[in-house]
Order: C-alpha cells, then structure tokens, then sequence
C-alpha cells in the first residue's frame, strides 16, 4: 500500500501545531546546519530497509523540530491569525519521550500556550492550558489496544520514526530506492535512505530519510519537491538521548483548576490487532483516483465554487477561521483554469494542487495540474 493511499499527502506533509520554544528549556531554536560526512562502512538501500524494520528501541527523548515551506500563495493572507495558516509554514518544535509502546508523551508549546498527549498503559490525557482542560480517556483491554500508540487530532507524524514508517509503505515498483550521503544527525552518525519517484505527475521529487548508524532509528526526515534542492517539509531531531525515561514523565498531575473531561472506556472490538481507536471508515463522499504517488482525492461540496450552475449554500468557514471570513473572498484570489473538462479555481503550492470546479468539485493531490485536469476530465 503506497503511502498516498494509507494517508493523503494533504495530512502529513505539515506540523501538527505551532510551537516556537522548547519544552522546559530556553534555547533557541536554530538551523539544520550541514556538517561533515561522516565515515561510515557502505551499506545497501536494502540493509537500511532491513535496519528500520527491525530496531528494536527500548527508550528515547528528544527534542524535534518541524519545518513547513509549501510555497503558499499570498491569499493565505487573507486568513490572519487562522490556526491553519499557522500551520502550513514556519517551524515548530516539540519534546517527545518514550518508553516502549504503553508509555510516550509528546508536548508541545505554541504562541498561546502548551499542549500535552500523555499515554501511560491503558490512560491516555491530553491537557490544553489555554482554558486548562483536560480529557482523560481509557484504553480497551484487548491485545491490539494495549499496544497501539494513542495518535494526535491531527494525525499527523510528531516525530521522524512516524513519518518514516509511513513513507516505507510508498516503496513500491513506482518508487526508486536508493543510498544518500551519510550525515550528522543531533550529533550521530547517520546513513541516508532516499525514495524516488518514478512518475512524471508527482510533485515530490525525494524523501530523504536519516537513520542512525548503530540504533537504525530515522533521526530525520525530508521531503524535496521537484525543482528544489531544500525540504518543502522536514522535521528533525536536535537533541537525542536513548535512555529510558523515567516513569514520572509519563504521569499527568492535573494543574490546579483544571476542567477534566471523562470519556466512556472503550470496548474491545473483538478483532485481534485492531485498535479500537481506529479511524471510522472512509468518507463515502471522498474517492481516490490512481494509485501510488500520483493517487487523486475527489469529493463533492455543497455547491458550485463559482455560482454555476445554481446559487450554492452558504458555505462554513474551514476549522479555525475568523468569525465572518469572507470565504468568496479567498476563493476569488485563486486563479481562473478552464478546459475540456470544465472551469474552475486552482491552489497551488510546491507539493501539492487543489483543483475546485465551478460544478462543485474538490480534487486534491501531491500532483500537477495537469494530472487533476485528467481526473477532473473523466
């Protein structure tokens, strides 16, 4: 299964929020700076693949950092202070520990406060202090629930091992393996596993994954779109320490006046290996088109972007808009695209296009134009 189609592109390739400190510390957050390559005795593009599928790690911290440069165009203006917006550019940083598959935690800390996901065995808290609330929510028992790691909202990969493991599922016959250059990752030694792929349509030119010479951890990851010898999207660990950490990172201590919220314990589903927090079942609205790197998402809004042929229904402004967002307004920015199949505005960045159709249409991929305009066409 290609990693377009097990999780859209439009999902992962952001941070999940902003964040502009670390965590419990005062350093500024700095460059990625290029170091010397270290040397290192070769290794095929299938030993590395052996390596990541088989480490075994009993404990880790760190800081992470992401960074977004999706060469937004100028309309995102239109929407400030919008979460969204935030997200999509910018870096961001977050500390992560953990300590085997019961007990992780990820903090976080934007302009507006901290965040916090916290698993530790069957409790899962997450804890917001803007409002102090927190949600405390409780694992099934089964075998497949125990083991599976709580994920955020946003789903979303907090760290280089999650966004890793989710770019291995993109090698198939349409992605070309290969050795990068050895580098020095937050101070470790580290071979480089590059996919590549081989259709003309896609918009991502490699995935750049960093793995640590002896514990075959990914310590970076790095996303390049054609045309461009810097990431459009990366996140990195700065700081890495492999010991297990100690048990107290992983229990909540509610602050005082904190709102918790109890969730219903949830209940095994009798499938062995499916976690019952798994996502529900596809949107019926929402289909795939192609496979592999050039797959396509199409969905339907409620009416046509540009007032053809009808007059739509006033549309809800995206999560996390400004009350009163002129949302014509944003579209009426877009560029005007027409041709055999049909009209309608395009949005563009360096990784991925959104084809909206004046007939009310949504075509969304990490593709050309060109490769919406044949979707939209049939």
């Amino acid at each position: 299964m290609s990693v377009l189609r097990s999780r859209p592109v439009l999902r992962w390739l952001v941070p999940a929020t902003a964040a502009v400190a670390v965590i419990g510390g005062g350093a500024a957050i700095g460059t990625f700076a290029a170091e010397a390559e270290p040397s290192l005795p070769p290794r095929t593009a299938a030993q590395l693949l052996v390596d990541l599928q088989t480490s075994r790690l009993e404990g880790l911290s760190g800081t992470v950092v992401q960074r977004a440069d999706l060469g937004l165009p100028p309309l995102v203006g239109l929407l400030p202070g919008n979460e969204l917006t935030t997200m999509l550019t910018g870096t961001h940083t977050l500390r992560v520990w953990y300590s085997g598959p019961d007990q992780q935690r990820v903090a976080l800390l934007d302009t507006l406060g901290e965040q916090d996901l916290i698993r530790n065995g069957r409790d899962v808290w997450t804890w917001q202090s803007r409002g102090n609330t927190a949600t405390h929510r409780t694992l099934g028992d089964d075998t497949g629930a125990s083991k599976s790691a709580p994920e955020p909202a946003a789903s979303l990969p907090a760290t280089p091992q999650q966004a890793a493991d989710l770019a291995l599922g993109a090698i198939d016959p349409s992605t070309e393996v290969s050795v990068g250059r050895s580098a020095t990752v937050a101070g470790r030694d580290s071979y480089e596993l590059v996919l590549q792929p081989r259709d003309r349509d896609s918009l991502v030119h490699q995935l750049r994954i960093a793995i640590d010479a002896t514990q075959h951890v990914p310590l970076r990851f790095e996303v390049l779109a054609k045309g461009s010898d810097q990431p459009a999207f990366e996140v990195a660990f700065t700081q890495v320490d492999y010991r297990r950490p100690d048990a107290d990172q992983f229990t909540f201590n509610p602050p005082p006046g904190v709102t918790v919220t109890e969730e219903k314990a949830e209940r095994p589903t009798g499938k062995p290996g499916r976690p019952e927090h798994a996502a529900p079942a596809a949107d019926p609205q929402v289909r795939a088109v192609g496979d592999g790197w050039t797959t396509v998402l199409v969905a339907r809004l409620d009416g046509a972007v540009g007032g053809k042929p009808g007059t739509p229904k006033p549309a809800a402004p995206p999560a996390g808009a400004a009350a009163g967002m002129d949302l014509s307004k944003l579209l009426g920015g877009l560029p005007t695209v027409s041709g055999d199949w049909g009209s309608g505005r395009l949005f563009s960045a360096k990784l991925f296009n959104v084809l909206l159709t004046d007939d009310g249409r949504v075509l969304a991929g990490a593709v050309t134009p060109e490769r919406l305009y044949q979707v939209a066409r049939g």
